[in-house]
Order: structure tokens, then C-alpha cells, then sequence
């Protein structure tokens, strides 16, 4: 198993992911098959995997549940927690303390190694960075008290966004997890936003290497020019590979749902090599076949002469992942709690914008393909009320 170093501590590559735990028909519904579960979190410890990422909308709660309970047959110190404060989820009221007292509690532990604020994106950013609710201050002091041992976040954000963030509480932030693989690498300039992170000083971690599946089957002419060059190796190989080759790495999480994923991912990362640079350009043309983008470059010309004002390069991003992942909610959250007049609806096609276009991208016209695309991105108002009801109904059993 390859190892990472971060301060004193010696975690494995390969992050045990468990947003999606196998599943199972009982009583009607899809319930975490456990006896699943348990033989994978027992093949991966065996294999020298010791750090276990879980968050408290993951399964309704039962992800946290089920992972104290299987992990608190083991030493407490042979393994790595991470858990996650849920502050970009629509809530009434937040509630830090309540949360982290219920997390233990599940987790069936004292401390938790690593702890994230969840998903810090430009819909939650400024509920992380309110003083009056006081999510940050609170977690610090949890780590003073040796309840966390390392304080991080999550993101989803824009560059831009992330920018914004470590600039604010940057230098209470241990590590940050981001969405990295070769196909976002440009999609959501994550090659960017690792380098900024670099040049920061803060270690990442990654979270979707292989895109929720879609960097585990390409075209089969792809796959037959991977298999050509590794004919031992999955397709997935290839894009956790491809993370070895990038500086600053230290963590790369997989949310595995059947055994075969588990033993594909340990022999990734118990043997062989990272990627040579002919291979990751491979991959990096993979992605452009993936990807067939608006050649938006955010230079900015379009917002100048824009009647309404609308941000359009942010929304030409937005519009270029719908096109690769047409129901990405993280996606549908950057547009989801924009004012009403700065969404892509709000655009009245006057044109001044694509007569300016260095790239003469017809804006109007891609703009209105977005307020479409959206229509079908599930409500993340709507995903939090039913997560909320998932904790609710498990908590009563």
C-alpha cells in the first residue's frame, strides 16, 4: 500500500470513501447492506488501507453509524476518522455543537482524526464565515480540546471562490479536498486550484478521482489504446494512477460499492507505477473528447458592455459541466442561489456580448441552452428538506 506523510502521521494513499456503501433490497426499500460492508472495510484494513472519510448526510446518517460501529472493533489508534460539519446544507438554524456530540456519538469515539467543514462553496461560504453563528471558532476549539486532531474543508467552489476562502481563514485550515481528475483537471480548472493550494502551503486531498464512475468506462477506442499500453491495469488504474503523478497530493478518497472495486483500487495502490508523461497526455486527450466545451477563456470583455450585469464566464463554466454531468447538483447549486437577475434566464439577447467575443461564442444562445439544461438539476433546497426527513425516520428506529 503506498503511504502519504502528513505532520506525524503515515495514511494511506487510498481513502476509503462511504457516501456510497453497497446497497440491498429489504422491506421494499435500498437499505446499506451490511455484511457487505463489513467484509470490504475488513479486506481494506487487511490491506493496509487506514483512512475512513464519512460525512453526516452520507445514507441518512446510518454511513456514520455503521462505520463506528464496524471501526470500533479495531484499535482506535490503527486507523484515521474523518467526518464532516454539514454548514452547506439549508437549515433553519445551525447548530455546530449538536451535530459534532451526535457525530461521536455514532462514530463510537472520542476525537475524530480529521474534520472537514462540508462542501464550502459560494452558496455556504458566507454561513462558514459568519461570526454570529461561530461554525469556525467552534471547531477550533473542539482541536484545542483534542477532540479533532486536523481542521480542514471541502470545496466545490470556484477558483475564485477558493481564493476567497483561504484568503479569510486560510491559515486555519489544515488540508483541503477538492474534485481532481484529468477530465476536471481543465473542466473545473482543478489543476489551477491544486497549484494555487500548493503555492499555499496546504496539502489536498482528492474526492471523485474517477468522476462517480465516468473515468471507469471510456469510449472502447480509448480503452483499447489503455489496454495497449497496460494490459493488466482497469481503466480506473489510469485515472488513480494519473493522481500519483501530481504534486501535493496526499489523500485520494474512492466511494467503493462492491468488492471487485475495493480489490481493483488495492492493487492500484499496492504495485506498479505512476503514469509517464505520454500517458497523461493520453488522458488529457481522453478528456477533450469528453468534454467538447464553449472555448470560453474568462477574459471578461462580455460583462463589460452587459445590460443586466450577468457573470458570464461563471455561467459558460457552469454550462460547460452541465454538459459533461447534466444533473450535477454542485453544479446547479453555483446558479440555484444566484438573485433571480443573474441567472442565465435573465439574459434579454441584446447581443453585445458575442459581438465582442474574442472566441465568437454565440453568449445569448448558450445562455439559453443553461436556463434549460437547469430545469433538469435537481433542487439542492429540495435534496437537504430529504436528507433531513433520511435523519429523522433512522434516527427513529
Amino acid at each position: 500500500m503506498r503511504y502519504s506523510i502528513f505532520k506525524d502521521k503515515k495514511i494511506s494513499g487510498l481513502g476509503f470513501g462511504a457516501m456510497r456503501f453497497p446497497m440491498k433490497e429489504e422491506g421494499g426499500e435500498k437499505v446499506v447492506d451490511r455484511e457487505l460492508t463489513e467484509k470490504m472495510l475488513s479486506r481494506a484494513i487487511e490491506a493496509g488501507i487506514n483512512y475512513f472519510d464519512t460525512a453526516w448526510p452520507y445514507h441518512g446518517g446510518e454511513s456514520e453509524r455503521i462505520l463506528g460501529e464496524l471501526l470500533s472493533r479495531y484499535p482506535r489508534e490503527s486507523y484515521f476518522l474523518a467526518d464532516k460539519y454539514p454548514g452547506h446544507q439549508v437549515m433553519e438554524h445551525h447548530d455546530p455543537a449538536a451535530i459534532f456530540e451526535e457525530q461521536l456519538r455514532r462514530l463510537k469515539t472520542d476525537y475524530i482524526d480529521f474534520y472537514l467543514l462540508h462542501n464550502v462553496c459560494e452558496s455556504s461560504m458566507d454561513t462558514y464565515l459568519d461570526e454570529n453563528i461561530g461554525i469556525i471558532d467552534y471547531f477550533l476549539e473542539q482541536k484545542r480540546l483534542g477532540r479533532i486532531k486536523h481542521l480542514g474543508f471541502s470545496s466545490h467552489a470556484s477558483l475564485e471562490g477558493l481564493k476567497r476562502f483561504i484568503d479569510a481563514v486560510g491559515d486555519k485550515m489544515e488540508f483541503c479536498q477538492i474534485q481532481l481528475n484529468y477530465l476536471d483537471y481543465t473542466l473545473q480548472r482543478a489543476g489551477e486550484k491544486l497549484d494555487f493550494l500548493n503555492k499555499r502551503g496546504i496539502p489536498v486531498w482528492v474526492m471523485e478521482p474517477v468522476r462517480g464512475g465516468k473515468l471507469a468506462r471510456l469510449p472502447e477506442s480509448a480503452e483499447a489504446e489503455l489496454r495497449a499500453r497496460r494490459p493488466d491495469e482497469s481503466t480506473a488504474s489510469f485515472a488513480f494512477r494519473y493522481l500519483m503523478t501530481l504534486e501535493g497530493v496526499t489523500v485520494t478518497l474512492s466511494g467503493m460499492s462492491d468488492m471487485s472495486q475495493l480489490e481493483d483500487n488495492i492493487r492500484t495502490y499496492s504495485g506498479g507505477t505512476p503514469l509517464s508523461e505520454e500517458e497523461v497526455a493520453l488522458l488529457y486527450r481522453f478528456a477533450e473528447g469528453l468534454k467538447a466545451s464553449v472555448p470560453c477563456t474568462a477574459c471578461r470583455y462580455c460583462t463589460e458592455g452587459c445590460p443586466v450585469g450577468l457573470d458570464i464566464p461563471a455561467l459558460l463554466e457552469v454550462y460547460n459541466e452541465l454538459r459533461v454531468n447534466p444533473t450535477s447538483v454542485n453544479t446547479g447549486m453555483r446558479v440555484e442561489f444566484l438573485p433571480e437577475e443573474k441567472k442565465p434566464s435573465a439574459c434579454i439577447s441584446c447581443g453585445a456580448c458575442a459581438a465582442i467575443c474574442p472566441q465568437k461564442i454565440d453568449i445569448p444562445a448558450r445562455l439559453s441552452d443553461l436556463a434549460q439544461l437547469l430545469l433538469s438539476v435537481p433542487s439542492w433546497r429540495a435534496i437537504c428538506k430529504q436528507r433531513d426527513e433520511e435523519q429523522k425516520k433512522n434516527a427513529s428506529r
